[in-house]
């Protein structure tokens, strides 16, 4: 099958931010992750009355003036909060000095699958409570779900292409994606791109709930596990993950430290249904199929897949049967694993924090497990390696993310090997 792909510049990853409920840094979150940490947990500082779902994944300790001052901080969404405090992490591993560069050569793309929850909640009850003249004239620019992506390109002056991917689950996996073409073909030299999201609200936790989305487990050992034959639905999280992309050429010519290579990226339509996979996994294998082509691999040379994985009845299913069709016989040896099983959902910025996850995969050679994993599906029959983090050599890693409306995205991040 011709892709129509052309041969562009090498990207490579020089820095990585991450908030998430498992750790407030890179390392943190990589590490909570290789111990099979969770970060769900009832849920806290919410009012439950009526509710159905008891827990979450919420990051906790999370300080907004370490990264911005009060008065800054409070005109924000979390959301934006989180995607600034990524940023800050990201650009400062990265090194990236956009005053030195073009800055029309540097683009943000950063998206949120739901935007300003928070804040539209906020609002509305005070529109209901005390009329129109109550609404706070910053309502807008705080609930808009490009709001991260302006903010972090006036923190850092980046004046190239600037805006936020909205494709649900699947929206910061598109966003570090069209990333990648943008710097490949040339239209940027780098990008900050990835992910944020503050979904834990009483009307999503409501809205999730009704559509049979979340679950509706207590207790949080059993609540989010990916491939067995328990899980019941998914766990909402909240979190940001951002990600600098410089052209090799770029990265090497300033010195910068590579983590890891940004090699293929595929991106489908199931055209299928607004909330289901398709149960034949055509476009969710084809994603797959793009992301391995564009990286110039066979799917034998694949070690790892981060799964979507949400630990939903019809999702896991569904992917595995995608996996086998995209890798084939490859797919029985492959290893998966949802790290999904410890951060929970990030919904908007899933993609991004997943692919950090296999980032550092390809860096230290090792696989985060997919924890709680205890009863067997015959519809998921493959490795997803069980609950213990696994020693491999990792050179290729495709991360998936699958999201409501039939937006499929796949990355494939390759080990820098220094060349």
């Amino acid at each position: 099958m011709s892709t129509g792909i052309m041969q562009g510049r090498r990207v490579v990853i020089t820095g990585t931010g991450v908030i998430s409920p498992v750790g407030l840094d890179t390392e943190s979150f990589w590490n909570a992750l290789v111990q099979g940490q969770s970060g769900v947990a009832p849920l806290e500082n919410i009012d439950l009355t009526g509710q159905e779902v008891a827990v979450g994944a919420q990051v906790k300790g999370f300080d907004p003036l370490k990264y911005m001052d009060r008065k800054e901080a409070r005109r924000m969404d979390h959301f934006t909060q989180f995607a600034l405090a990524a940023a800050d992490e990201a650009m400062k591993m990265s090194g990236l000095d956009i005053a030195a560069m073009d800055p029309y050569r540097v683009g943000t793309i950063v998206g949120s699958g739901v935007g300003g929850l928070e804040t539209l909640e906020t609002e509305y009850a005070k529109l209901y409570s005390g009329g129109a003249a109550r609404i706070s004239p910053l309502f807008i620019p705080m609930m808009i779900s490009n709001m991260a992506a302006g903010k972090i390109s006036m923190v850092y002056g980046a004046k190239g292409a600037n805006y936020s991917v909205v494709t649900a689950c699947a929206t910061a996996t598109h966003a570090i994606g069209e990333a990648f073409r943008a710097i490949k073909y040339g239209h940027l030299d780098a990008c900050i791109a990835g992910g944020a999201e503050a979904p834990i609200t009483r009307i999503a936790l409501a809205g999730f709930n009704n559509m049979t989305a979340l679950t509706r487990e207590t207790d949080p050992k059993v609540a989010s596990v990916p491939f067995d034959a328990r899980r019941s639905g998914f766990v909402i999280g909240e979190g940001g993950a951002i990600v600098v992309l410089e052209s090799l050429e770029t990265a090497q010519a300033r010195g910068a430290n590579i983590i890891a290579e940004l090699a293929g990226y595929g991106a489908t339509a199931d055209a299928y249904h607004i909330t289901s996979p398709d149960p034949d996994g055509e476009g969710a294998a084809m994603a797959m199929k793009l992301a391995m082509q564009e990286a110039g691999i066979e799917p034998s040379a694949v070690d790892y897949i981060n799964a979507h994985g949400t630990s939903t009845p019809l999702n896991d299913k569904y992917e595995t049967i995608a996996i086998k069709k995209a890798l084939g016989d490859a797919a029985r040896t492959v290893a998966i694993s949802s790290t999904k099983s410890m951060t929970g959902h990030l919904l908007g910025a899933a993609g991004a924090v997943e692919a950090i996850a296999s980032a550092l995969a390809t860096r230290d050679d090792i696989i985060p497990p997919t924890i709680g994993y205890a009863q067997p599906d015959p519809d998921c029959d493959l490795d997803y390696v069980p609950n213990q983090a696994r020693k491999a050599t990792v050179r290729y890693v495709l991360s998936n993310s699958l999201g409501f409306g039939g937006h499929n995205g796949t990355l494939c991040i390759k080990k820098w090997e220094g060349q």
